[in-house]
């Protein structure tokens, strides 16, 4: 794929991973345009996805890429509360018009649609599958080098539509230590590979927890298994998360922008090629 492809394969005669399978790739609205598609995906649950993706569209931003979020986690959608937001998502008779972060991330999630934060999207799969391609090609999104979209986890409805319509570049795959956990990894890896998607890099979260006084780091739940689910996966890009109370913090005062650390920057540095 091109670097500088911009998704649009109507106006594109080039032979590609979109174009192959015979699946076609959701059309993405006219006003807009993506050099690349990462998708954040996890086997399970609570195991830190939207904090990454977060953190990593920060990071972007601090390298001056222009960033973008599409929130896939539709029935649990936990983006719009780590973010302030400048302005806030809209619409006109034609599309849909993400929030913008105190940054200029630009945001699309089904909480940014929503009367009040709290109120439950009651779907069944297809229909929240739906809203995901539209979120996509219906949203205008302007001109972005980098889309993060926040998976929901596991391998079902909403995974294989992203992976199928849309064009996804690549994934990162985040964990937490559990032994159990490298099981579920392995069912995201697999996904991956039978999409023909790479994974670009593995996220352990709540790794470590570092000594304030001394920098030492302990481990609660033993060595960590990282760089072992990694070549599993095929990649040797990897990042250790700690548990951090300032982070968490952060995130739940929505100034996840703000966040120091140096965790993933490595990582960040894979992603962009820089």
């Amino acid at each position: 794929m091109s670097q500088e492809c911009t998704h649009n394969c109507d106006s594109c005669s080039a032979n590609c991973s979109s174009r192959e399978g015979g699946i076609q790739k959701e059309k993405l609205n006219d006003q807009s345009s993506v050099k690349k598609v990462i998708a954040v995906v996890s086997g399970k649950g609570g195991v830190g996805k939207s904090l990454v993706t977060g953190l990593l569209a920060t990071l972007a931003r601090r390298m001056d890429y222009k960033t973008a979020i599409l929130d896939a986690d539709v029935t649990g959608p936990s983006i719009p509360k780590m973010f302030r937001f400048s302005k806030q998502a809209g619409s006109d008779e034609v599309c849909l018009f993400p929030g913008e972060t105190a940054t200029g991330i630009k945001v699309m999630s089904v909480n940014l649609l929503l009367e009040n934060e709290t109120d439950p999207v009651i779907w069944r799969g297809p229909v929240i599958a739906g809203t995901v391609k539209q979120f996509w090609s219906d949203v205008a999104w302007g001109d972005n080098d980098i889309m993060f979209i926040d998976m929901p986890p596991g391998t079902g409805d909403v995974p294989l539509t992203v992976f199928q319509s849309l064009p996804v570049d690549g994934i990162i795959i985040v964990t937490s230590p559990q032994e159990l956990v490298g099981m579920v990894v392995q069912k995201a890896v697999n996904m991956a590979k039978m999409m023909n998607i790479p994974v670009l890099g593995i996220v352990e979260n709540m790794s470590y927890v570092q000594c304030p006084d001394c920098g030492k780091k302990i481990y609660p739940y033993g060595e960590s298994r990282v760089k072992e689910a990694a070549a599993l996966a095929g990649t040797d890009v990897t990042a250790s998360l700690p548990i951090n109370p300032k982070l968490a913090a952060a995130c739940d005062k929505g100034m996840i922008e703000l966040f120091e650390g140096d965790w993933l920057d490595d990582m960040a540095k894979a992603i962009f090629g820089a």
